[in-house]
């Protein structure tokens, strides 16, 4: 825990204060001693309690939950009531809370916000019509804590959502939950952030019992001067924290990261996040199959903000690989809505315009209007949905894909379960086995003529944790590059590649092995650029020193 917060508030607080403060809070883990200085004597039955029997009783009430979205209910509570009991339970169940917590069943938080609102969670809310209330609103949320990561959401672009205003502040919860269950950041040193600019979902306007602001979104110039005086007072306040973006709209994700990102120790999830998962596993597949990266040809389905990022961050390595620009911006094909997209598309993203392609390339160019046409034209090694659209990597295009490279390499990576673009089972069984898949929500392994085939969960979780807790624990100033590519290339190693069936990606039951290994890399990779604002002669030290334990 925060111990200066920590001993500071336990100088005053007291009786049922000491109980309603979710990081000091023990319940019965409280002993007798402490029972009496704090003023709870009366307050719990006698029994005192360890932590680990607290945990398996805590358990057992989870287990009688039948809903995942009551068991989602049940841990916020329990998250909201004691801190460390949250952690501790979470850490013994990790693959089995994650996805309660965050992502699948996250999405049913969200679209039952309204009805289910109990309490925040430590959250803060900023509304674009009060901008003169940041300042304080950021004050009054920390309450004194010394704050060092920050996860701030619009909700305007949560993937297979899209705009769900204020109901996305459940997106930047659960995302400090996997931070510190995955990496061991200290709780009471996060802050989730809401910035409530409105919604264009009309749905959430007319709900009477919407929590947000009820009218359009703001755009354009008075949206992006908010942001801006955002971040000058989290900076003012938290001059040493990273600010975490998360679901923010295709108009102005790239845009705040290209603002802020060599000025402050900034990271946005969507584009960076994205972008190394599933670089990291196109790494792992092609550690499988032995080929190189220079050589694979990308067909990205969804030109989103995820799309791009994706399409970016294996750009960047592509000229790492000694590639120049324009060589590397050969192996892409980008297909959205209006099918290929060529430099003459009047409605093209500023990320899509660097990516498109010329109509004279194609004997037949009007025609590469579906995907189905574009794989037969382009003979794709590597095809990467962020569709959202489910079912669009038919048996057709699969077996066309696999007709043309040995181990096709396969990513249906649209979340939720109802909007992937494929089944690991499915990509398998089409191939005979060939594909090498990664999807975005968690899969069964597939029994196929023998062989298990170990399925790979492109998701971001495996990634940002690790290397967010390395940038607090290095004292970053800035993530470059050269620290992203650091992060990838220690998770993309990480799979056994001479194992028949392997998967392409780390399992999440290893998350919290493996985030040490690649905050420590993260950190390592700061200091030797000199990025650390403290001295640090030890980079795997300070992370071990970071590392925040859930016990009392």
């Amino acid at each position: 825990m925060n111990y200066k917060y920590k001993a500071e508030i336990m100088m005053h607080a007291k009786g049922y204060e000491v109980l309603r403060n979710p990081f000091l809070n023990k319940g019965t883990g409280f002993t007798l001693t402490e029972r009496k200085a704090l003023g709870l004597t009366g307050t719990l039955p006698s029994q005192v309690q360890t932590i680990d029997e607290q945990a398996e009783q805590a358990y057992q009430q989870f287990q009688s939950k039948t809903a995942p979205l009551e068991k989602r209910i049940f841990l916020m509570t329990l998250f909201n009531e004691n801190i460390t009991l949250f952690y501790h339970l979470m850490d013994q169940h990790v693959s089995e809370f994650m996805p309660i917590v965050y992502d699948p069943v996250v999405a049913d938080s969200i679209e039952q916000y309204n009805d289910i609102y109990t309490n925040p969670q430590n959250a803060t809310f900023l509304s674009v019509d009060k901008p003169e209330d940041i300042k304080q609103s950021l004050i009054n949320a920390a309450d004194g804590r010394d704050i060092k990561l920050i996860v701030v959401t619009d909700a305007e672009g949560i993937l297979g959502m899209g705009d769900w205003g204020v109901n996305g502040v459940d997106i930047a919860v659960g995302k400090l939950m996997v931070y510190t269950a995955a990496a061991g950041i200290d709780p009471a040193s996060v802050l989730p952030i809401s910035i409530d600019a409105g919604t264009n979902n009309q749905a959430l306007l007319e709900n009477e019992r919407y929590l947000g602001n009820k009218h359009a979104r703001i755009a354009g110039d008075a949206y992006l001067e908010f942001i801006d005086q955002f971040v000058t007072a989290e900076q003012e306040l938290f001059p040493e924290s990273l600010l975490h973006w998360e679901d923010f709209g295709r108009a102005n994700a790239q845009v705040i990261l290209d603002k802020y990102k060599n000025k402050i120790a900034t990271f946005n999830d969507d584009i960076q996040g994205t972008g190394m998962i599933v670089l990291a596993g196109v790494f792992g597949a092609l550690n499988i199959s032995k080929e190189r990266l220079i050589d694979q040809t990308f067909v990205t389905f969804g030109a989103g903000t995820a799309g791009m990022g994706i399409v970016n961050q294996i750009f960047t390595e592509l000229q790492e690989a000694g590639l120049s620009s324009k060589e590397a911006k050969k192996h892409f094909y980008l297909v959205d809505k209006q099918g290929l997209l060529f430099d003459d598309m009047s409605d093209l993203t500023v990320a899509q315009k660097s990516f498109t392609r010329t109509r004279d390339e194609f004997s037949h160019a009007e025609e590469l209007t579906t995907l189905s046409a574009v794989v037969k034209e382009i003979k794709p090694t590597v095809l990467i949905g962020t569709s959202t659209q489910p079912g669009t990597f038919t048996e057709e295009i699969v077996k066309e894909m696999a007709t043309h490279t040995a181990r096709p390499i396969i990513f249906p990576l649209s979340n939720p379960t109802k909007l992937a673009e494929a089944t690991a089972e499915n990509l398998i069984k089409w191939t005979d086995g060939k594909a090498l898949v990664a999807t975005g929500i968690p899969a069964e392994n597939v029994e196929y003529k023998g062989v298990t085939y170990k399925i790979g969960q492109g998701n971001n979780a495996l990634i940002y944790p690790g290397l967010g807790f390395g940038l607090v624990a290095s004292t970053a100033k800035l993530l470059t590059q050269k620290t992203i590519s650091a992060a990838i290339h220690a998770l993309g190693g990480l799979v056994d590649s001479d194992q028949e069936g392997a998967a392409v990606l780390p399992p999440v039951s290893n998350l919290t092995e493996f985030s040490q290994k690649i905050a420590e890399v993260t950190a390592q990779s700061v200091v030797n650029q000199g990025l650390n604002r403290e001295k640090i002669s030890d980079a795997k030290q300070a992370v071990r020193d970071a590392k925040w334990s859930a016990n009392y």
